[in-house]
């Protein structure tokens, strides 16, 4: 039996602006913020989720807070991430949502298998809203966005690479992913391919641009630090582990984060990966309904609460 993932689990960015980025992602985006917490290898530093009404994987959009200038743009990073909805009316209503909002927008138009526009945020994360009619919104009542017109989750993750043969390597042989379509170059363009896992579809896809005339990519605000896939449970995880390790590639191993498990590794092009478990999820130290109004501290962390609250500037 192969060992599939079942799509993109989260997506970490940075932001260099906390406040600004909690007003811009649950009031002009209207996601809700489902977990308050801090980076927990960095505890001065806020981790914002934000998902869907019932914080389901695969609809967490999450970023570290970091004091950090602007990214360079350019290769061996996650180029542009892929948000979703419904249909077609709903993209029309949110090019004009986000006009309004004084949010520059692209043309809707099809892009690479999906009818979509690309946006950007205050700090230059680059977005491509896309429509998915296989899956069904699960609204938050308290959003300011009609919750008809709510983003579902994330998908497809466009990455930038110089070099396709070693990516492919790594998304085909180790990660059991399906090339399915390919767009040639066109206008100085990136060549895109379009891999799949597990079931297919926007959810579950992963585009790779490749355009050896970038330069290298320097990290910071406004880009993104990894990219996580779906696997359901611990069980699977550590087949994951197996799997990697078996292949010689340097991992984390097993990571616990309370909310998922992970493993982290980088692809050849040195785009960091993660594979997070389903479980248990961000209801698992409190209630669904109260998600992320409080500071949220894993147990390893919480006989350190004081020293942490302390050094975390207000949100608000």
């Amino acid at each position: 039996m192969t060992l599939d993932l079942g799509g993109i689990h989260h997506l970490t960015a940075v932001t260099a602006d906390a406040p600004r980025n909690l007003k811009f992602y649950t009031q002009t985006l209207g996601m809700r913020l489902i977990k308050k917490t801090v980076n927990q290898d960095d505890t001065s530093a806020y981790h914002l989720f934000y998902g869907d009404g019932v914080a389901s994987p695969g609809a967490d959009l999450t970023f570290f807070d970091f004091p950090a200038a602007r990214e360079q743009r350019g290769n061996h990073t996650v180029g542009r991430t892929g948000l979703r909805v419904d249909s077609e009316d709903t993209l029309a209503w949110w090019k004009d949502h986000l006009q309004n909002a004084g949010v520059g927008t692209s043309a809707i138009k099809e892009r690479f298998g999906h009818t979509s526009l690309d946006f950007e945020d205050f700090e230059g994360q680059r977005f491509r809203l896309g429509v998915d009619p296989a899956h069904a919104v699960v609204p938050w009542s308290k959003s300011p966005v009609p919750e008809d017109k709510q983003i579902i989750g994330l998908g497809p993750i466009t990455l930038s690479v110089p070099k396709l043969e070693p990516t492919d390597a790594m998304l085909t042989r180790v990660m059991n992913m399906r090339q399915v379509r390919h767009y040639p170059a066109r206008e100085r363009g990136s060549e895109v391919f379009v891999y799949e896992m597990g079931p297919g579809g926007p959810a579950a896809e992963l585009h790779v641009a490749v355009d050896p005339s970038l330069p290298v990519a320097r990290p910071g605000a406004g880009g993104v630090h990894h990219v996580a896939f779906r696997t359901p449970d611990q069980e699977s995880l550590r087949q994951w582990i197996e799997r990697v390790n078996s292949f010689g590639i340097r991992s984390s191993g097993e990571v616990e984060r309370f909310y998922f498990t992970s493993l982290y590794f980088r692809e050849p092009n040195g785009i960091l990966f993660e594979i997070a478990t389903d479980v248990p999820g961000f209801a698992t130290d409190e209630p669904m309904e109260s998600l992320g109004e409080s500071l949220s501290l894993p147990p390893f962390l919480e006989s350190r609460r004081t020293q942490i609250e302390a050094g975390l500037k207000p949100l608000v």
